[in-house]
């Protein structure tokens, strides 16, 4: 009986995922490896599965769908309304379970309103959720666009900005680097002044003097070019106030209304203006809560996926055991990251299947 229950509620789950006005991606299992390491790092790159053809072509196990159905829409033109669903196995290294395991979504790319589109991707998160008898569901937002807006108006120098940006999302990084520029260390000694071809040409005599090898890691003219680059952050210096705010702005986590209170409190006592962002934050949270079908929201002004080209709002799903079982969010930059001229919007949902089919186990 359960196994048929879970055949029935899987066939349920294609039909959300294949329906009117939905094309149901057929990717390719095997993958180039490039795009995954130049979007999203070499952190998710560690997980993926690598393997090399006969010809000595380099791919990967498709890691998520997100990807090659971004690229497949871009190739097919990327202006074309389009909305895309998937069901099936997805491959990435895991400390937590199968490094195989299937995953169903719905991606929406340049649709006209933006807003309708996220709607249409809470909906689908809904109904997944109903599918599968998920009764007390948690649900995490955050607001790359909010924390863009702060990062914007703070007291800083502009070579700062991208740096704290990148780290958005990475809470470990992030305090480290404002803990640094908190209390920033002297320069380090070392031909300061140099021209960087003279710092190039010292550095090769000092791996050379070492027994380092020339070609296995980095070159001595990057190693010369990161040295002036770090010598220039470091007369760049940022504010401790502004230092303060980001790590008050970082720490508001709690029921959403009241961590949004914070949040225009915060920006009002720094004399910095997030009227409008803020509320289209609120109108995202009013989206996500309506009918309380996704349950308690909370609402993290430090959570954000670990990819820069996400925009708006994001959210994640957790079960009775933390464990996620859906997430999503508005991803505008991404296929211009991939080669469009310009921003289109998308906004996508992923499920996991196997933790939903546990949750409804229960």
């Amino acid at each position: 009986m359960r196994e048929y229950r879970s055949h029935a509620r899987r066939e349920a789950l294609k039909g959300l995922v294949s329906g009117e006005g939905i094309a149901f991606a057929a990717t390719p299992i095997l993958v180039p490896p490039a795009p995954y390491f130049d979007l999203a790092g070499e952190e998710f790159g560690a997980r993926m599965i690598l393997t090399t053809a006969a010809d000595g072509a380099e791919f990967c196990l498709r890691p998520d769908f997100t990807l090659p159905i971004a690229m497949g829409h871009l190739e097919a033109g990327g202006a074309t309304p389009a909305a895309y669903g998937y069901l099936g196995p997805v491959f990435r290294q895991r400390a937590d379970g199968p490094a195989e395991f299937d995953q169903a979504g719905l991606e929406l790319l340049a649709q006209p309103d933006a807003e309708a589109a996220l709607e249409r991707i809470i909906r689908f998160a809904r109904d997944v959720l109903e599918l599968y008898a998920v009764t007390e569901p948690r649900v995490r937002v955050g607001s790359i666009d909010l924390f863009e807006t702060l990062l914007a108006a703070c007291n800083m120098p502009d070579v700062w900005r991208p740096r704290i940006r990148a780290r958005f999302g990475h809470p470990e990084a992030m305090a480290r680097l404002l803990d640094r520029l908190a209390d920033p260390h002297k320069p380090t000694e070392g031909p300061k002044g140099m021209p960087v071809e003279d710092i190039a040409d010292w550095v090769r005599e000092l791996m050379l003097t070492s027994g380092l090898s020339l070609t296995e890691s980095r070159s001595p003219e990057e190693i010369a070019w990161r040295y002036v680059e770090k010598q220039a952050l470091e007369a760049a210096q940022v504010p401790g106030e502004t230092i303060a705010l980001l790590k008050a702005y970082l720490a508001i986590d709690g029921e959403a209304g009241a961590a949004l209170g914070r949040i225009a409190d915060l920006a009002i006592h720094a004399g910095i203006d997030l009227g409008a962002t803020l509320e289209v934050t609120h109108q995202r949270l009013a989206q996500l809560r309506n009918g309380n079908a996704l349950g308690a929201l909370t609402f993290d002004a430090g959570f954000s996926p670990r990819l820069d080209y996400y925009t708006g709002i994001t959210f994640e799903v957790t079960g009775r055991d933390g464990a996620v079982l859906a997430s999503g969010g508005q991803y505008d930059r991404l296929l211009k990251r991939l080669g469009a001229k310009s921003d289109i919007p998308a906004v996508g949902c992923a499920v996991w299947v196997a933790r939903l089919e546990k949750e409804a186990g229960r």
